[in-house]
């Protein structure tokens, strides 16, 4: 038989299996990639498949595109998943938190909607217990990390080893370096709360306000700090009058031991009968905070916000009398549904702002007694 007979018949053969060569091709490079459990460059897994580079190209960014494949920061390319679901790591912040359980919810909800596989571990509000717990999540080798954690000083060295294994990164309120951001405006969402406690001085006590209190959380650092910044400048921007002096921030850690202790200093040393105003940093604070105003009998000349609007504040807000007046919710259902469609995104190859904040709503007692189904509905 003559050699072209030979091709003729090959070429018969070949089309009787119905291949398609530029998804055999795409399939080689998912299994080398499978294969070498590495992330790899263009040049690389070029000279492996020996295919050409415009090929190569072309599928890597139709892979990335579909979400089979991940761009690393550094141009490199690693498989995301082959038939098996997704798998993210969530370090919650502590399962003692209202809120972070509040977070936590949301995000089990949306990883669940989104057909991900969400391993949760818990922080413990521990810098020792979050940098252990990220080195579970790269010995499981997940897809994504989603990291809740307050200590700044801790941060750096949790993004480092993640970043090192070549896992994606998204952080929750408090930034890390190589990750993506998520959380509020924490500038923003002190303003508005230091703008209602000052609304309070002006209806209840003619304006007429002693002290203004920022129960901080130096822990996390300056984004976080900006929250009693914030209740500062918008307290001033309608009691300009105050003297610099009467603006005092103590640490109160976020937590609610903390926040009774130093707020019943703080009052075991000033006079009774002088209007308080206090920001907290979170709502756990500000009931330690209520705490100690309830046990120095001096609701009538304190007024209490703080952030994260969670159930207990909530109640307490609709209590007759009560120096909490008002709380800024960040609405931590929307935190799973965003946090997943950026996690969704990042592992696409597609461009996201480094840093991406969560709406937030300033609820006042008003607000929880006209709400229809209570707070829920807000």
């Amino acid at each position: 038989m003559k050699s072209g007979s030979k091709k003729k018949d090959h070429k018969k053969a070949t089309k009787r299996l119905y291949l398609i060569p530029i998804l055999s091709k795409a399939l080689d490079i998912i299994e080398l990639l499978q294969t070498e459990k590495s992330p790899m460059g263009l040049e690389a897994i070029y000279q492996r498949t020996r295919f050409s580079k415009t090929s190569v190209y072309r599928i890597l960014q139709t892979l990335v595109h579909r979400g089979y494949v991940a761009r690393t920061s550094d141009g490199l390319y690693r498989l995301v998943s082959l038939p098996m679901k997704m798998r993210f790591g969530f370090a919650s912040q502590s399962a003692e938190m209202p809120f972070s359980e509040a977070v936590t919810a949301s995000l089990r909800s949306a990883a669940a909607a989104s057909g991900v596989d969400l391993q949760v571990l818990d922080n413990k509000y521990d810098a020792a217990t979050a940098l252990k717990n990220a080195e579970d999540f790269v010995r499981s080798q997940v897809d994504l990390i989603i990291e809740f954690q307050i200590d700044r000083q801790i941060a750096p060295v949790i993004a480092d080893k993640i970043a090192a294994a070549g896992i994606p990164l998204i952080a929750i309120d408090i930034p890390h370096p190589h990750a993506t951001f998520f959380g509020v405006d924490n500038y923003r969402v002190g303003f508005d709360a230091g703008e209602m406690l000052a609304e309070h001085a002006l209806s209840a006590w003619g304006g007429k306000a002693c002290w203004v209190l920022g129960l901080d959380l130096e822990e996390a650092g300056t984004l976080v700090q900006s929250r009693i910044t914030g209740a500062f400048d918008g307290v001033r921007s309608k009691l300009p009058n105050l003297p610099v002096e009467s603006f005092v921030r103590i640490d109160g850690r976020g937590m609610r031991d903390k926040s009774h202790r130093v707020v019943m200093d703080f009052l075991s040393r000033h006079p009774r009968d002088r209007n308080i105003l206090i920001a907290a940093a979170t709502d756990t604070s500000a009931l330690g905070a209520l705490d100690a105003v309830k046990e120095s009998r001096r609701a009538k000349h304190v007024a209490i916000i703080g952030q994260d609007c969670i159930p207990e504040v909530a109640e307490q807000m609709l209590l007759p009398g009560s120096p909490i007046i008002g709380s800024v919710s960040h609405e931590a259902q929307n935190y799973g549904p965003r946090i997943i469609e950026i996690a969704l995104s990042l592992l696409r190859g597609r461009t996201v702002p480094p840093y991406n904040y969560v709406s937030h709503k300033l609820i006042t007692p008003e607000m929880l007694r006209t709400a229809p189904n209570g707070h829920s509905s807000l």
